[in-house]
């Protein structure tokens, strides 16, 4: 049973839009990792109090990294609900605009 409610804000929901489209455009022998990666992050931030490393203190954002596809999924805590705030690469030089 799930400990937390996890929802995503309109802008992660338009980088993961972007995002499994381009995964699965562009990468052909593992078209669907992006999801299936960041399905089993929605579980673990599902099940778990505080899941990830601190990005930001200040703000309270915390991030998962989706290991095999180089995405950080970027979260707060608001009373019961993780709310995913960025999808972002790993690979860009900095962190999204949260």
């Amino acid at each position: 049973m799930a400990i937390v409610e996890v929802q995503l804000s309109e802008q992660a929901r338009a980088h993961v839009r972007a995002i499994d489209a381009w995964w699965r455009l562009n990468r052909h022998r593992a078209p669907d990792l992006f999801a299936q990666e960041l399905d089993a992050a929605i579980a673990i931030l599902a099940d778990s109090e505080v899941p990830g490393v601190i990005y930001d203190e200040r703000r309270s954002v915390r991030r998962l990294l989706l290991r095999r596809s180089h995405y950080h999924v970027y979260f707060t805590r608001q009373s019961d609900v993780h709310f995913i705030v960025a999808v972002w690469s790993a690979f860009r030089g900095g962190g999204p605009r949260l």
